[in-house]
């Protein structure tokens, strides 16, 4: 195998693998170590630059990260990393006078964005402050998208989501609520430097069986309804209800709909439990609330009487998987089963909707009839035209959504500086040795088993009877820092330096997980296999250094390094060394950085 080159920005980047999961690459046990010593507003801070939204992405995030993380190399429960973001923003100082003020100077460019979510602000937030007039509209009277119009309040009250939009709308950036964009010609018209659309995938997808039409007082799109009670135009619902559907979607109106008045609330989805879309934890909540999940069940017609809704008929199906584990749900040619209900909610999924986009303007539309987007740089075929969020690529979740937007500030800099958007400024590295002494270190790794501290919620009753009573109480600061210290710092690196090892094996014996083998070099797939303890995860890098006196190399297996130091504090001559890796991701405001500084 080629040696490892830890000079490369990304080669202990994908080792952090909580921040490598993160698409707005927060660096997680920087924040986290940051919580366990109190300073919840610098904590804080580490969060706003990156993924801009802390108090609402620490009680919404998909959590992308936590099945990254390599507590679950110890036991099975990752590091509650969202919710200690939202520990952050909770416990934090009046952190105003640390954020960037609006710009003295503008600089003549006219950004406008199309949609007020999470992609778009992540973009307004990152060019306002280099002296762009950014407008932000939005058919809604208030800023945040779908973070305002179809997460309920009682998993994000709203003054959280107040807040945090006017972090970024208080840079100078106009927001025209209650302005709905028909044409992007027009729009276009107007003479904007560039247009940014994140209007999202504002469309739920409906169910043409029969009895939809005749039914239809009594049936509700997911999204639709949401937004609905989230503006409170809608605030009570009949005692049966049904929801169809298995994402996160249906587990906000079926946990909403217990809290309008719905008594028989059930979750019937045509895929297997463990195929659901909905995250586990939303599943869970859904659950406690005593809401059961029907799994395997199609529907195939509204049952009506006099135009009232009556029920719902379902066909029962089976799983069944092809040669190449692609699967097919295929009747079991059972009785069908009836339902009774007075309302349904249909969450089986979101797509785009661009009528107000002009097919003549120079955009690509591909056959599903989505623009066609660069994912590095967020730009399509229109140079003037960039696109974020769900609007870009379908629903996902908004941690993306402000990934996309970083990228798309960037792209729109760089075209009004004139320069070459595909030209990505790589990030600023910095790697830090953690030594004190010769065995003491800066910081402390506990590699024990130590389960996940559950969140406490607010009890069960009082939860259900008002829609906007938050459920998740949060940690405290106590429980805070037990949970930060489930953290193992994998961020603070083993740095080997091969002219200093005399190949005693002191680290092999001592490494936990017997990751560390000093052998004859060879192809990597023979290599992982001679290992002391073979490595099966091809995902995960091996990390080889050679020079040893005795021509063998040092191969260490990143997958399952616990980055514990125990090998550090073992080596008698230095070799081993454990160095703090902090990756500061390139965003509009950094176009200077030209070129990564060397991680070794």
């Amino acid at each position: 195998m080629k040696l490892t080159d830890i000079s490369t920005p990304d080669y202990f980047h994908k080792v952090v693998d909580c921040q490598w999961a993160c698409p707005a690459h927060t660096p997680v046990p920087e924040y986290i170590r940051l919580i366990a010593a109190g300073r919840y507003s610098d904590a804080y801070m580490v969060n706003w630059k990156s993924n801009v939204f802390p108090g609402i992405l620490g009680r919404t995030c998909d959590r992308p990260c936590e099945p990254a993380c390599r507590r679950v190399r110890v036991e099975n429960e990752p590091v509650a990393i969202c919710r200690l973001k939202r520990v952050a923003a909770d416990f934090k100082d009046d952190i105003r006078e640390r954020l960037p003020k609006p710009a003295a100077v503008k600089n003549g460019k006219r950004i406008a964005l199309v949609g007020g979510g999470p992609a778009s602000l992540t973009v307004a937030r990152d060019l306002a402050p280099l002296g762009y007039d950014c407008v932000v509209f939005d058919q809604d009277p208030k800023p945040g998208g779908m973070i305002r119009t179809q997460i309920p309040r009682f998993r994000l009250p709203e003054s959280i989501i107040d807040e945090e939009c006017d972090y970024i709308l208080n840079l100078g950036i106009e927001f025209s609520g209650g302005k709905r964009i028909d044409s992007l010609k027009a729009l276009l018209a107007e003479g904007w430097d560039a247009v940014f659309v994140g209007c999202g995938a504002p469309r739920g997808r409906d169910l043409d069986i029969p009895g939809r039409k005749e039914a239809a007082a009594n049936i509700h799109i997911g999204i639709d309804w949401l937004s609905s009670v989230s503006f409170g135009h809608i605030n009570k619902i009949g005692k049966r209800v049904i929801v169809l559907g298995g994402g996160n979607t249906a587990m906000d109106c079926c946990r909403s709909s217990r809290r309008l008045g719905g008594e028989d609330v059930k979750v019937i989805v045509r895929s297997g439990f463990q195929e659901m879309k909905a995250s586990p934890w939303e599943k869970e909540d859904a659950m406690h609330e005593d809401i059961p999940i029907l799994n395997f069940l199609v529907p195939k017609e509204f049952t009506h009487e006099n135009g009232r809704l009556t029920g719902v008929v379902f066909e029962k199906v089976k799983a069944e998987y092809d040669a190449k584990g692609r699967r097919n749900l295929v009747k079991t040619n059972e009785p069908d089963q009836h339902f009774a209900c007075d309302d349904v909610l249909v969450a089986v999924g979101q797509e785009n909707a661009f009528p107000w986009i002009e097919r003549d303007l120079g955009i690509e539309f591909d056959k599903w009839d989505m623009p066609t987007i660069d994912p590095k740089t967020m730009a399509s075929s229109h140079p003037r035209i960039f696109f974020g969020g769900d609007s870009a690529f379908g629903p996902k979740n908004i941690i993306w959504a402000v990934a996309h937007g970083h990228d798309a500030a960037l792209s729109i800099h760089k075209l009004c500086s004139g320069s070459d958007i595909n030209d990505r400024p790589a990030p600023m590295v910095e790697i830090v040795s953690q030594k004190m002494g010769i065995h003491e270190w800066s910081y402390d790794n506990d590699i024990a088993p130590d389960r996940r501290y559950r969140v406490p919620l607010r009890d069960k009753v009082v939860a259900l009877r008002d829609i906007k009573t938050e459920v998740e109480l949060g940690y405290d600061p106590d429980l805070a820092l037990k949970e930060a210290h489930r953290c193992l710092n994998c961020d603070v690196q083993t740095v080997f330096t091969s002219s200093l090892c005399i190949e005693c094996d002191a680290c092999v014996d001592i490494c936990p997980m017997d990751c560390i083998t000093f052998t004859a070099n060879g192809e990597e797939a023979d290599l992982r296999t001679r290992l002391k303890a073979p490595a099966k995860n091809v995902t995960q890098d091996l990390y080889v250094a050679n020079d040893l006196k005795t021509g063998r190399v040092m191969v260490k297996d990143e997958d399952v390094c616990l980055h514990c130091g125990l090998c550090a504090e073992r080596c008698p001559t230095g070799a081993w060394d454990m160095k703090k890796y902090l990756i500061d991701m390139t965003h509009a405001n950094d176009q200077c950085r030209v070129a990564a500084r060397s991680a070794a």
